[in-house]
């Protein structure tokens, strides 16, 4: 049997943009879309043309892509014909292969949302479809509210349905719009629609997630005969969001029965880059990757339990469902008070350390480890600390550099405005071999405003280290979290530092202390000295 194809259509530039909070840039647009053409979706729809200005501009300098660029916009409004529509004739305006029109379906949307008669909606429905098939322009006819329509008047949800497929539509996409309907309902309509006389071949699906199930009712969508998803990237979208093209994306290329019947343009390699891609979109919006994401989050393969990795150690798909390197992902054991010996020997095993079973040293970190937890550290979140942490045990931890002494100030005062503002200040010395290294650093970003005491001490901390600078030049911090582990004037104060490098490494570092400073600046001591043993291996001679 030949795979049929199915085709990718990723809305996030228009529907994800919808997202509390979300605005891309221009620039933002361009970049994520060479992101998704590399992936190999097969459309990217660009946004609106027309309806604001950065949307406009996506489309003046859109890059080129192998995927099918399309623009998104509406039916003719009523009273105005498909050739005299402004808003229609600024879609055709941005000149891209495709165009996706939105038209209503609901006979409830077309008389009230409308005030049109059902007969005029069919009207600007078969008009405006045909008017951009004679353009040129490959068109989909995104059927607004469809399942909510079909429940209440099928006949005439089908109608609109044909009147677009009959007026030339390459696609027709039933929208879930509300994101209500559930799975087994979204299975039987599709079916009944392609009974009806509208192919699957020119059938897709777009569904929002306000019950959870848009990557459900996809799928089932798809196994009653759709050929097309339409989604976003990390599932953003208005209200819930859309269905998740990170998750439906390697469901369709690993899982049966859609693997072996179904192709799409997502090849073994590209879909190796999809926890990259992934957390690519995540840094654009500053957002914290959702560690729980199925297949990219970055616990979406820890195994806490020691039983689960006693297991994993001997084969490891007793408690994964994929290899998490196929989609770039990786596995991780995370330490913690419930750790045992299978844990800790194959976290040690991950980054690279081998210690016989029955090693007193095991003993030795695992005590370490429940103490200091006991004090406040966590290490489940902060594998990269737990790794410096045995190192230190093993005698396995090399000293690139010795942190003298630092030191932060705050000051409030006065600005030309007469505005109190803040300004914070760091000054940290490190030993270099026999070489004393004073850096002095401030927290005001390049538009004037302070950032805080915690970001001047990481920018004095990084701003000189001679020969290990190199490594540490493409090295970030994207998320800062604190918690305060004990109450009262004994306060203790966690600090947990995500950091991540040029290569798209990201890696977790803790520190405790009674002072928040304090606890920063020991987080960031582990986050460098982690990545150099890694990138650097070995302290320069000297």
């Amino acid at each position: 049997m030949t795979p049929e194809r199915l085709y990718l259509f990723d809305t996030t530039l228009r529907d994800g943009q919808q997202t509390q909070g979300v605005q891309f840039s221009a620039t933002e647009k361009a970049q994520i879309a060479r992101a998704l053409d590399a992936l190999g979706v097969d459309y990217i729809e660009g946004g609106w043309p027309g309806a604001n200005p950065t949307d406009s501009e996506f489309f003046r300098a859109a890059p080129q892509t192998r995927a099918t660029l399309t623009a998104f916009g509406m039916t003719a409004r009523i009273g105005r014909s498909a050739q005299n529509d402004d808003v229609l004739a600024a879609v055709l305006d941005a000149q891209t292969p495709a165009v996706c029109l939105v038209g209503k379906t609901h006979d409830f949307h077309v008389t009230t949302a409308l005030g049109a008669t059902l007969d005029e909606n069919l009207a600007a429905i078969s008009a405006s479809i045909a008017h951009t098939v004679a353009k040129g322009r490959e068109t989909l006819f995104d059927a607004e509210h469809f399942f909510d329509g079909y429940r209440a008047n099928p006949a005439y949800a089908l109608a609109c349905l044909k009147a677009a497929h009959t007026a030339g539509a390459r696609w027709i996409v039933l929208c879930d719009t509300n994101g209500g309907t559930l799975p087994e309902e979204v299975g039987r309509i599709t079916a009944e629609v392609i009974a009806a006389g509208i192919p699957g071949s020119h059938l897709g699906i777009h569904c929002h997630d306000d019950t959870g199930n848009a990557v459900a009712n996809s799928l089932a969508a798809v196994l009653a005969g759709a050929r097309q998803i339409q989604g976003t990237l990390n599932g953003l979208g208005e209200r819930c969001g859309n269905a998740n093209l990170t998750t439906l994306i390697p469901t369709l290329l690993l899982k049966e029965p859609f693997a072996s019947r179904l192709h799409t343009g997502v090849t073994p390699q590209a879909l190796a880059g999809l926890t990259r891609t992934s957390r690519l979109l995540d840094d654009i919006l500053n957002r914290v990757p959702l560690r729980s994401a199925p297949y990219v989050g970055a616990s979406a393969f820890a195994h806490k339990a020691g039983l689960h990795a006693s297991a994993i150690l001997k084969d490891p798909s007793t408690y994964e469902h994929i290899d998490p390197g196929l989609v770039g992902n990786a596995r991780l054991i995370p330490m913690s008070n419930q750790a045992g010996q299978s844990n800790l020997r194959a976290r040690l095993s991950a980054a690279g350390i081998e210690v016989a079973p029955g090693d007193p040293r095991l003993a030795r970190i695992l005590d370490s480890i429940k103490e200091r937890e006991d004090q406040g550290y966590a290490y489940d979140g902060a594998q990269a600390s737990f790794e410096l942490l045995a190192r230190r045990e093993l005698d396995l931890c090399p000293e690139f550099f010795e942190v003298k002494r630092y030191r932060v100030t705050v000051e409030r005062r006065k600005n030309k405005y007469n505005q109190m503002v803040s300004l914070s200040e760091a000054v940290v010395v490190v030993k270099l071999g026999d070489k004393k290294v004073m850096s002095v650093s401030d927290s005001m970003d390049e538009t004037g405003h302070d950032r805080g005491p915690v970001n001047a001490l990481a920018k004095a901390l990084a701003k000189d280290l001679g020969p290990y600078q190199a490594a540490i030049d493409d090295m970030k911090l994207v998320d800062f979290k604190v918690r305060i582990t004990q109450g009262g004037t004994e306060a203790t104060t966690r600090v947990i530092i995500d950091s991540e490098d040029g290569q798209g490494h990201r890696w977790s570092t803790v520190g405790v202390s009674p002072n928040i400073v304090d606890a920063s600046f020991e987080a960031l001591l582990d986050a460098i000295t982690w990545k150099l043993i890694r990138d650097q291996g070995q302290p320069v001679p000297r």
